[in-house]
């Protein structure tokens, strides 16, 4: 490359149109791999650990992975210092890939990533609400160092080098430069004595499961967070949260509306809709009736209101909508046809087409 480092994607070994969690799986086994507290005896874990840093902290950020697939700042083609992309932009993105991974004291303690998860649902459990039990495969404070990542009976120690910040400054004339402490691999801190069972990170991998209120009313595509179920954090760090996504199944009588009402498709037999009449209709909880007007046109909607599902914000129901759907029969017997002949009759010859076709209505064929 242009700039002297090796691609991104390479150092990680995933494709370009790599998903989040294929990065994520290629990093953890990486950062394990070549972890200076596992390699005292390679004297180019350190440099591969840096490498292998470096990369995920850009292509694990969505905003700092566009640039960089667009050739930015360290970017495909791209070249250390400020060429073509202007001065204050790419200090900016320097700036901001050394200073995201440095300073942080306290042993290098980082914070938890949140995590995704989806439940599957009925759709009279998203109307009632439930509780759902959800399996997700997270991290976890290592119970052998209590997270520290250190033998137990030893404790990490302040990188001599940063003094526990994680970054070196390096002069670069009227300004400096913060990169990753060489000595400590920007954590800020050393372990001498790393812990058997988590080998220095101070996390494990286990599947968790939580069980996960949900509330009544909830949509298609809901988001629902829990704080501190996340993975644990690096090093003694806060937990990130878990959000939960609801995947409710379609209803063969109900669809959800996105203002929080239901719409039902209501059959309606002709002589209902010509004569008007009182008809029972489904509801959430049972059936109620409600009176079609002599005349009701297809299309025609009418509201129940209050009996919908309850309302996720500011309380209170949704309304359901009726839409009159007109249920023609295809097949007559002799007397229903005579009847609707003789109902035609009584119409002489009405066209209700006459308006939108601009003149007089035909006269039926061989008539005078």
């Amino acid at each position: 490359m242009a700039n002297g480092k090796r691609d991104f994607y390479e150092v990680l070994g995933v494709a370009k149109n790599a998903a989040d969690d294929e990065i994520k799986k290629a990093y953890r086994e990486l950062a394990r791999k070549w972890h200076p507290d596992r390699n005292h005896d390679d004297p180019d874990a350190e440099e591969r650990f840096k490498e292998v840093q470096e990369a995920y902290d850009t292509l694990s950020d969505s905003e700092k992975r566009k640039t960089y697939d667009a050739g930015g700042a360290f970017g495909p083609g791209g070249a250390r210092g400020f060429p073509g992309g202007g001065f204050a932009s790419d200090l900016g993105d320097i700036f901001g890939q050394f200073f995201a991974r440095g300073g942080q004291r306290g042993g290098g303690a980082q914070p938890g990533r949140d995590l995704e998860a989806e439940v599957q649902l009925s759709f009279d459990q998203a109307m009632q609400g439930a509780q759902i039990t959800v399996a997700v495969p997270t991290t976890e404070a290592c119970g052998t160092c209590g997270g520290s990542g250190a033998k137990p009976g030893t404790s990490p120690r302040v990188c001599p080098r940063c003094g526990g910040r994680g970054v070196d400054s390096e002069s670069q004339g009227f300004f400096s430069i913060q990169q990753p402490c060489p000595e400590c691999a920007g954590q800020g801190s050393i372990i001498d004595e790393p812990c058997e069972t988590c080998r220095g990170a101070g996390i494990v991998e286990e599947t968790k499961r939580y069980r996960v209120n949900i509330p009544a009313g909830v949509h298609d595509g809901s988001r629902i967070r829990l704080a501190g179920k996340g993975e644990a954090g690096f090093r003694g760090g806060p937990r990130g949260d878990l959000y939960v996504t609801t995947r409710v199944a379609p209803s063969p009588v109900f669809r959800q509306r996105p203002d929080g009402n239901l719409d039902v498709d209501l059959p309606v037999s002709v002589t209902e809709a010509i004569q008007g009449a009182t008809i029972e209709v489904p509801t959430l909880n049972g059936s109620k009736k409600i009176r079609i007007a002599p005349g009701t046109q297809h299309g025609t909607t009418q509201r129940l209101r209050g009996e919908g599902p309850p309302r996720t914000k500011g309380g209170g129901r949704g309304d359901i909508h009726y839409r009159v759907q007109l249920d023609v029969p295809r097949d007559l017997t002799a007397e229903q046809r005579e009847a609707v002949e003789r109902l035609a009759e009584s119409f002489n010859g009405e066209n209700p087409r006459e308006a939108i076709l601009g003149g007089s209505p035909r006269p039926a064929e061989g008539g005078e």
